[in-house]
Parts: structure tokens; sequence; C-alpha cells
């Protein structure tokens, strides 16, 4: 008898385990950062975007993200920051950081993707970043004068502090205001990440507004 009754209660015991388990919330799309990063611009929610020009998953975003970064309200301020891994990706990323000092990488952002992952462009000498953006319109003197200048290192400096504090591991993944991170894989495609963005954005405005009130 008293067997019956062990057996029964752990019977119920594997049961409630079951129904607990199936209680659970799914696990979050995103990861909550310990410890949040301050954003570029304070009084503005910030979306940022690390990317690789190498990425071919980056490429594929492009023609999602950017009509959605067009549509964002005036208070989001968006940020491109490249990943710096070593190699060609410290090559891109430097050129990226050169091209924003200089003000001209709205300009060619999709030329330099596009020679890169439709070209088969490597891009990770200056001399030829500099060959193929004079066809660009890019002032090769000044491009190279500013690719190798201080002003420069400090930027490349602060982009890969950065991605250390993200804790990233791969590209492209986003950050909304410092504290959340996710990437494409994570929220379940290119249109599902934005969508989460969008959530993450509406959340943080939220919070600002409660903490004003």
């Amino acid at each position: 008898m008293r067997n019956l009754i062990i057996s029964a209660a752990l019977v119920a015991a594997s049961l409630f385990g079951m129904t607990a388990q199936a209680a659970e919330k799914p696990a979050a799309p995103y990861v909550e950062l310990t410890n949040p990063v301050p954003v570029a611009a304070p009084g503005k929610i910030e979306v940022v975007e690390l990317f690789w020009y190498g990425c071919p998953h980056c490429y594929a975003f492009e023609p999602v993200i950017n009509p959605w970064v067009e549509k964002l309200p005036s208070d989001v301020n968006f940020v491109r920051i490249p990943a710096m891994f070593g190699g060609p990706w410290d090559a891109h990323g430097q050129m990226f950081l050169t091209l924003e000092a200089m003000g001209v990488e709205h300009k060619v952002h999709a030329a330099v993707f596009n020679a890169i992952q439709k070209e088969g462009k490597k891009l990770v000498k200056k001399e030829d970043m500099a060959e193929f953006l004079a066809t660009q319109g890019v002032d090769k003197d000044k491009f190279l004068a500013t690719f190798d200048s201080f002003a420069i290192q400090g930027q490349i400096k602060k982009a890969r502090e950065l991605a250390k504090k993200y804790e990233i591991t791969g590209v492209p993944t986003m950050i909304v205001n410092g504290k959340y991170r996710f990437d494409i894989g994570s929220a379940g495609g290119a249109e599902q990440a934005l969508q989460l963005a969008d959530q993450l954005i509406a959340k943080e405005r939220a919070a600002t507004k409660a903490a004003a009130n």
C-alpha cells in the first residue's frame, strides 16, 4: 500500500511538472542586456544595426531595413555600426567609418555593398577602396588621408568597445535603446525583426512618458 501511495505521488508530481512547463512563457525573441549601454543622442530612442559589408545576410536585409529607417519618427535615432572581428571585417569597418566621417557614406553605401556582394570586389586594401570610391564621386586623396587619421582610429576603438558592450557574436544584430539585443534569426525573419524593433521602441517610449509623469 505504501508503495502504491509513493507511486501515485510520483505520477502526480510528474504531471504537475509537465503542466508547469507547458504554462511557462516562451523565450523572448530578444536579450535584455545586463548593463545598458548609453545612447549616442540622449533624449531619443536609439536603434543600432551592427553589420559588415561582407555579410550576405546584411546585404539581403538592406532592401527591408532601409525603407523602415526612412519612416522612423523624429524621436528615434538610427545608427549603423560596423562589426570589426579582424581581417576584412576591420578593413570594411574602417572604410565605413571613413566615409561616414567624410559625410558621404549615405551616398555610396549601396554601391559599396553591391561591389563586394555582387561584383566580387574585395576592397580590403585602402588603395583599392580609394580607386573604387573615386568612381562613385569620392575624393581619392581625401579618403586616403582620412582613412589613416587619428580621428578614425578613435572611431574604430569606439565601435569595438560598443560591440563588446552589446555582446554581439554575429551580424546583422540590432540593439534598441542600448537595452535590447536581437537578430533576424531570433526574431523569426527580417520583417519580424523590424516589427520587434517597433514593439521595443513603443515600450521605451511608454516607459519614458511614465517616468515623466
